[in-house]
């Protein structure tokens, strides 16, 4: 992934839930298309954001030593619902519910936060997959630390 659309996690209790945070800026390239003279994060961007997170929380809850790592793909979006705008100088505030789980598969509901503001909502459905790329579990490890680095207690995902 060359993008990644979440800031920082401000809460992570593997196997319940996960919040998080995206700082959306002028810096971000889309918003200079998206619209001019009136910039916005696309909704598809939200729900990406969504399900990058919504990830995060999976991997964190179905990983553990000494069992192959599983990593999670996305496979359906249910219901997704925008209701404001998000531009320039707001901070997305996400939260991922894990709403069922199954052995290789799960379901997160995920609502998007400006302030007090309902933004969006979604149910993201994924898959849990073993992926056999080291590349790939070197990026997700060094994401995750980044993301989670401000924890207390501290949180390792595989």
């Amino acid at each position: 992934m060359r993008y990644f659309l979440v800031d920082k996690v401000t809460v992570l209790v593997p196997g319940e839930r996960i919040r998080g945070l995206k700082c959306v800026t002028l810096g971000d390239e889309v918003l200079h298309d998206h619209f001019p003279d009136f910039p916005v994060m696309p909704g598809a961007l939200i729900v990406e954001a969504a399900a990058q997170l919504a990830g995060c929380l999976l991997e964190a809850t179905f990983n553990a030593p000494g069992r192959p790592l599983l990593r999670a793909l996305m496979v359906q979006i249910r219901d997704a619902r925008f209701y404001e705008t998000v531009g320039p100088g707001d901070t997305l505030e996400l939260e991922a519910v894990l709403e069922s789980r199954l052995e290789t598969a799960a379901q997160a509901s995920v609502e998007a936060r400006v302030g007090d503001r309902r933004v969006a909502r979604t149910q993201l459905t994924f898959v849990m997959k073993t992926i056999e790329s080291e590349r790939v579990h070197e990026q997700r490890r060094y994401v995750y630390g980044l993301w989670t680095r401000d924890l207390v207690p501290p949180v390792t995902i595989l």
